[in-house]
């Protein structure tokens, strides 16, 4: 089974990329972030031409996250729990049967937080503070759990191009990244980490500034594992090359193989 993450940057947009990407690495499950559309507006018609049966939490013209299975959805809840007044959609969470029993998978597109000296700082970090009760909650079921998305968190100086560039950025700053490692602290796993120490692995290369090009990019696109998953753990990737195809989303999908019997 591959389950995988990407932050798209409007499916609407990036529809024919999206689904030359499906049709290639053939994924079993997609969690996709920063739909912006609504969930009437989202195009399940394509997608489901393709076998995947489709959850969207959508919201008009920013956010917004999906879910891409092959698998029938056995539960499908949208939001992150912790917060009524939080009407931003971001969190999405499903679970699926497969011959070894219920796989878990949560979604999520996590709060950028930049400029720093505004709301949207405490709002990323309390965001995440959610995510980890969340989480701490789902672990105690003791299934295979897989916690994917856009982090907006660049975990190590490693997963940074030129780390020096992000030291008063949100997604870099010391309280974020505490903020990550107390999430993995709950018994979590960095597929990729857990898979390859190579340097260079990067999921975002901005806009601007001739980042591509340059390969000056960053890591902040992670699947995280329960241990049931991560003893099912058998590759990790990043698809790299999706960022050099034309009309490109500034985020490269990320993907890991599991042994699920059958």
């Amino acid at each position: 089974m591959i389950i995988a993450t990407w932050n798209v940057n409007s499916v609407r947009l990036r529809i024919d990329n999206t689904i030359a990407w499906l049709k290639d690495r053939q994924p079993d499950i997609v969690c996709l972030q920063e739909i912006k559309c609504q969930d009437d507006q989202f195009p399940r018609e394509a997608f489901e031409a393709l076998g995947y049966n489709v959850a969207v939490h959508g919201q008009k013209g920013f956010n917004g996250v999906a879910v891409l299975s092959r698998l029938p959805f056995d539960e499908v809840s949208p939001g992150l729990p912790g917060d009524e007044s939080d009407v931003q959609s971001r969190f999405i969470e499903v679970v699926v049967s497969t011959p070894q029993g219920a796989v878990r998978v949560c979604g999520l597109y996590l709060p950028n937080g930049n400029p720093v000296g505004t709301e949207k700082y405490p709002y990323k970090l309390g965001w995440m503070a959610r995510l980890k009760d969340h989480v701490a909650a789902r672990l105690a079921l003791e299934e295979p759990l897989i916690v994917c998305g856009d982090y907006n968190v660049i975990p190590e100086a490693a997963d940074a191009a030129h780390p020096q560039a992000w030291v008063n950025d949100a997604l870099f700053l010391p309280q974020t990244r505490a903020s990550f490692r107390e999430l993995l602290n709950l018994g979590l796993t960095d597929a990729l980490r857990a898979t390859t120490d190579e340097p260079g692995l990067y999921s975002f290369w901005d806009y601007q500034a001739g980042a591509w090009p340059r390969n000056n990019g960053i890591r902040i696109d992670h699947l995280l594992l329960s241990p049931q998953a991560a003893d099912r753990l058998k590759s990790a990737g990043i698809d790299k090359h999706v960022r050099g195809w034309e009309k490109p989303s500034d985020h490269v999908p990320v993907w890991a193989e599991f042994d699920v019997g059958g």
